[in-house]
């Protein structure tokens, strides 16, 4: 477990995880910085933290798996790293830390897809986690595999932190489920522009199914006056669309929203 310097002397030999359907804890040794070769490293830090994380990469692991949101942070990685080495990912799952090695997962699914690229090295972890109740798949298309996550992601996070409402509240709202409809219209034209085979009914149908009390990262960030991942969600989406002339105006408005909450802070 490779955490910030300053917290190795008082991280915990333990990783715990409360789950709906129990509990799970497992030793794990703290470093700061990784100098030993391992098979796999998985990046699960926020956008922004990234650059700051991958210097206390001394040693190139054998594979990278990186759980970040969005899709730029693949090219800057195999920038920096053999491209082969570098597996795409994308986990799906309300969860957060509630304490240094203590985490929660609040919803009832886990849902992990990775590149197939990455089936000869994960696959025997990937079945391991399939036990554990995660529902994984490898998937042969980058584009669709990131896109996928995203083209969720974004309006979740969006209209969440936009409105203040949680996924029932939006959907019982016939302005912000217009709202929210058109960002999924939005990210997935994008998408598909960008190489990726995404279905926006699909993606509505997700919603439909959620639990309705569920929230977004960035809505808790946004209550809790964190730094939120704004541009790595919801910029990949604008910036297409002006690359492609495809119309991305509700996800922009809603970035303008939160940014104003932001400044209200």
């Amino acid at each position: 477990m490779v955490v910030r310097p300053e917290k190795l002397a008082s991280y915990p030999r333990n990783l715990s995880l409360e789950r709906p359907s129990g509990s799970i804890t497992a030793p794990a040794k703290a470093v700061a910085e990784l100098k030993d070769p391992v098979d796999v490293l998985w990046i699960a830090t926020k956008t922004y933290q990234l650059q700051t994380a991958l210097e206390s990469v001394q040693i190139a692991p054998g594979c990278m798996v990186p759980l970040l949101n969005g899709v730029d942070h693949i090219a800057a990685l195999r920038a920096r790293f053999v491209e082969e080495r570098v597996v795409p990912a994308t986990i799906a799952v309300e969860a957060e830390r509630i304490a240094p090695g203590r985490f929660i997962q609040r919803s009832p699914f886990v849902h992990l897809n990775i590149a197939s690229s990455g089936e000869p090295v994960l696959g025997a972890i990937v079945a391991r986690l399939g036990d554990l109740g995660f529902t994984c798949q490898f998937i042969p298309n980058e584009q669709t595999l990131l896109w996928s996550k995203l083209c969720f992601l974004a309006p979740f996070a969006l209209a969440t932190s936009a409105s203040g409402m949680n996924v029932g509240q939006i959907l019982a709202d016939g302005a912000w489920k217009q709202k929210l409809s058109s960002a999924i219209a939005e990210a997935c034209a994008v998408a598909n522009a960008s190489g990726a085979e995404v279905d926006a009914a699909q993606i509505r149908a997700v919603f439909d199914s959620m639990p309705p009390a569920m929230r977004s990262s960035m809505q808790k960030d946004l209550a809790a006056g964190r730094q939120l991942e704004l541009d790595a969600i919801g910029g990949p989406i604008v910036r297409g669309g002006e690359r492609y002339g495809i119309d991305a105006s509700t996800t922009a408005d809603l970035m303008a929203a939160i940014r104003s909450k932001v400044g209200e802070r």
